[in-house]
């Protein structure tokens, strides 16, 4: 069981709590092992929207199995703040320190750069506050729009409801891509965000489409993208042609059902090398041969995708002679 622990600040946006708490609430409904748990510096913590939210002032034993995420708070005209104590920013250190993942959602970022966790680490938060948090921590590296960066065992993700696309990343590390995209269908989510942001999953990037049959073909690739998956087993399970699948599948998607596999498994890839596994082991475990074959894809992968970025753009600025978007 892997507590999920909220820190609520006093005016904290209700959405920065409730979207990642609603997906692992929703992941613990089909069968993840998650328990949430919320503190505060108070029993009785007021949000901006006016709800008063019961939490825990006592700081629960923690492994490092175990999550904080520590919510944003309303900023509105006054100097952005973390809205934590001392006493709750050491508690993000000593998590952080014993091995456990620390994330922030919105302006959350600014507690984890207060207790030094961002020092020399990519990082984001709401767009309108990224100036500021670059000037007071000078040492963090900000990155503004994008949706949420993942930096080994740190985690921060922009506005508000970027926080739910930030959970959907946490639950596919720990239990796959096929897991996250139910919670994220049950949550009657679009899934499409930002086509220019590198930072969030290729199973969000590739699931804002209508076509039952490839979603069918997905959750197969989902669950199983570690597996060898001929396209003539994929078509069948689904009850198509191979040539079919292949032309819904990059209709609807943009790649084929080959490529969209192979991004699974060099996003898990990269998960597990920030963890600080090894080339070879990484590439084992996410179905490669060898870590040479994991090398190759991943030049590959972030070619194909700076390189399709790019069309995006051209598009939408209208340089191809199409209209944009």
């Amino acid at each position: 069981m892997r507590s999920i622990v909220f820190v609520v600040p006093v005016g904290v946006h209700l959405l920065d709590l409730a979207g990642p708490a609603q997906v692992f609430s929703g992941a613990v409904d089909i069968g993840a092992a998650y328990r949430p748990r919320y503190v505060g510096e108070r029993e009785r913590v007021p949000s901006h929207q006016g709800v008063e939210i019961g939490v825990d002032t006592t700081w629960p034993d923690l492994t490092a199995e175990d999550i904080v995420l520590v919510c944003g708070l309303y900023v509105g005209d006054r100097t952005p703040r973390s809205g934590l104590p001392p006493s709750l920013l050491r508690r993000l250190v000593e998590h952080h320190d014993r091995g456990g993942r620390v994330v922030s959602v919105c302006s959350g970022a600014f507690a984890l750069a207060e207790a030094g966790l961002l020092d020399g680490r990519r990082a984001t938060t709401h767009h309108e506050v990224a100036q500021t948090l670059a000037r007071r921590h000078p040492a963090v590296q900000v990155v503004p729009d994008v949706l949420y960066i993942a930096d080994g065992r740190l985690a921060t993700s922009a506005g508000i409801a970027s926080g739910i696309d930030l959970a959907l990343h946490l639950v596919a590390v720990d239990h796959g891509p096929a897991l996250a995209a139910r919670v994220a269908r049950s949550m009657v989510l679009s899934l499409r965000r930002n086509g220019n942001a590198p930072q969030y999953s290729a199973m969000l990037r590739h699931r804002d489409h209508l076509v039952d049959t490839v979603h069918r073909a997905q959750d197969i690739i989902d669950a199983r993208f570690t597996d060898t998956l001929p396209l003539r087993s994929l078509a069948g399970a689904v009850g198509v042609s191979e040539r079919t699948l292949t032309r819904r599948f990059r209709g609807a998607t943009g790649v084929t059902p080959l490529r969209y596999q192979q991004a699974l498994r060099v996003e898990r890839a990269d998960d597990l090398l920030a963890q600080g596994w090894t080339g070879e082991a990484a590439a084992h475990a996410v179905g490669f041969s060898d870590a040479r074959m994991l090398r190759r894809l991943r030049t590959d992968h972030a070619r194909f995708t700076r390189d399709r970025a790019t069309v995006l753009a051209d598009l939408s600025r209208g340089s191809s002679g199409r209209p944009g978007p």
